[in-house]
């Protein structure tokens, strides 16, 4: 019995400690490869685009609009906003049928990398660990690089420079104000919306994103990205 208890605890420091912190930190200088979810997209037919950019290439319009539209206080906290999760927690009592979540862009970009898609308690504890290490390890400047690069704008559409080519013809780097806000607007359903040709609703998002990209804008609210 003393013997497997080490070959277990053995195991759990292997891959619940050492392997992960391995793989984020590897990550730290190399983009990461696919993730689950775009793998899961290419079997549904959604096919890949997918175009790697360094962060300097990335519009700062999008950084903001991003932040205004996911998490203000994205250089504030250090991967979780714990009153962002309560408020989701009553609006979600208040309101089952409309879901609102309180992930920041660390926790969400922890799920899209390292994680599978689907909600559930184990990834849900994975995250948390994950959202941990890449705050320690990576850093905000490399964490919004990997989070534009790698989430989902659209079938079989990933990252800001795939995005932005696929609806306005334009680099990541050239997106105007009202470019970006539209394609943070679509974040939330980007199989569903479209920036490209935006409803009232993406419409109506759209300068919400806007007014709080001015914000953040002006208070400095991304200055932890866009030294």
């Amino acid at each position: 019995m003393g013997r497997l208890f080490r070959c277990v605890l053995i195991l759990i420091l292997v891959f619940g400690l050492v392997g992960p912190v391995a793989v984020v930190a590897i990550y730290r200088f190399v983009p990461p490869p696919m993730t689950w979810l775009m793998v899961e997209r290419m079997f549904e037919g959604h096919g890949f685009d997918r175009r790697w950019v360094p962060l300097r290439r990335i519009s700062p319009q999008l950084v903001r609009s991003v932040i205004g539209a996911e998490d203000a206080r994205f250089c504030e906290h250090h991967g979780f906003d714990f009153n962002a999760m309560q408020k989701a927690m009553a609006h979600n009592e208040e309101r089952p049928g409309k879901i609102r979540g309180g992930s920041t862009i660390s926790q969400q970009t922890a799920k899209n990398v390292f994680l599978w898609p689907h909600r559930d308690y184990v990834r849900k504890g994975l995250e948390a660990w994950f959202t941990v290490l890449i705050e320690t390890i990576w850093g905000k400047p490399r964490i919004m690089e990997v989070y534009l690069n790698s989430i989902e704008w659209g079938p079989g559409v990933y990252g800001a420079e795939a995005a932005a080519q696929a609806n306005f013809h334009e680099a990541a780097a050239q997106l105007s104000p009202a470019q970006a806000a539209r394609l943070a607007a679509i974040i939330p359903k980007p199989l569903a919306w479209k920036a490209a040709r935006p409803g009232p609703y993406i419409q109506k998002r759209q300068g919400h994103i806007t007014a709080a990209a001015g914000t953040i804008r002006r208070d400095g609210l991304a200055d932890c990205v866009l030294r």
